[in-house]
Order: C-alpha cells, then sequence, then structure tokens
C-alpha cells in the first residue's frame, strides 16, 4: 500500500479493497475449511476477558453469575482476532505516521472540556453502553457489521444501517453550527 499525497496518510480506497479481499478469504476458510457456519465476531470474548478478570476478583460473584459461571478465557480465534486487530491498528498508524499518545482528543476538549477523567468516564460509559448492545443483539457490531453485509443478511444490513445512523448522529452533535470546530 503506498501512501497518498502530502499527508502521507494510506489510500483508503486500497486499503478498503484489501480489507474486503481478506474478509472473503477469512469467510471462505472460515465456511469452507473449518465447517463453521459464523464468522468475524469478537463480542464473546469480551464477555470471556471479563469473566477472567472478575474471577480473579470476586470468584464466589462470578459463580453464581448465569452469564459468567460457564465462560472461561481460552485461547482461540477470537481473542487472536482482536490481539491482531489491535496490533494492525498501531502498526498502520505508526507506518501512516499517524500514531500520537493524547489523553484527551481535540474535539472532545472542545465540546466538554479539558478533564482527562471526564474522558475517561464518557469512554467506559460508552463501551458498557455498547456491550450491553452486543450482548443484547446477539452480536457486536463487527460481527453484524462486517460479516452481516458480506452475507448481506437483513438483520447485517440493518444493524450497520442503525450503527451508521447513530455515528452521524453523535457526529453532528459534536459538530454543531455556531459552535464549530476548527
Amino acid at each position: 500500500m503506498r501512501r497518498r499525497g502530502r499527508d502521507k496518510t494510506w489510500n483508503p480506497y486500497l486499503a478498503g479493497a484489501l480489507a474486503g479481499l481478506l474478509a472473503i478469504g477469512s469467510a471462505y476458510v472460515t465456511t469452507r475449511v473449518t465447517g463453521r457456519t459464523e464468522f468475524l465476531g469478537a463480542s464473546k470474548t469480551f464477555v470471556r476477558v471479563s469473566a477472567a478478570l472478575e474471577r480473579a476478583v470476586l470468584p464466589a460473584r462470578v459463580a453464581k453469575s448465569a452469564d459468567f459461571k460457564d465462560e472461561r478465557l481460552k485461547t482461540d480465534w477470537q481473542l487472536m482476532l482482536l490481539g491482531g486487530l489491535f496490533l494492525g491498528a498501531l502498526a498502520s498508524a505508526l507506518t501512516g505516521h499517524a500514531f500520537e499518545w493524547e489523553g484527551v482528543p481535540e474535539l472532545w476538549r472542545h465540546r466538554f472540556g479539558p478533564g482527562v477523567l471526564k474522558r475517561a468516564a464518557g469512554a467506559f460509559l460508552g463501551g458498557a453502553v455498547a456491550m450491553f448492545g452486543a450482548r443484547l443483539a446477539g452480536g457486536c457490531p463487527f460481527g453484524h457489521g462486517l460479516s452481516g453485509v458480506m452475507q448481506l443478511s437483513v438483520s447485517g444490513l440493518a444493524a450497520s444501517l442503525c450503527f451508521f445512523m447513530g455515528g452521524a448522529m453523535v457526529a453532528k452533535y459534536l459538530s454543531r453550527k455556531g459552535d464549530r470546530y476548527e
């Protein structure tokens, strides 16, 4: 992948095409080679990691929890997918010269102030709501969005539309006219 222009970022069309080819290859291997009917999802791994962390601190509570008692952390393709997503994003940011340490993003600072604790609370709350939604919907946005759209499933298309609309509403709220972020 070659960088484009002066900004030295990755070409989004090439990156998108390669991601699409990777998804097709992944779907083929998953369904034809391993015989599985589902692929590209990771919300269950977050539950397993949460259960393992809570089991280390409050084992009696985990034993009583219907959600956690049968969950065991295991090194499977979902855990490797999450690790690969993190490492791939890091590698892309480093090679695209876009990596920077940032406690409070500029847009957040502009809208809500410079408080790191407020930002951390917002991030935690957003993650909790997203995880609740993922458990309620039977999968995460990644699984519904990529896998569902790739299979042209109605639920995947509907979920992706809702994710897009939710993101557009938040972006509109954060970038309101009269209080323009520059």
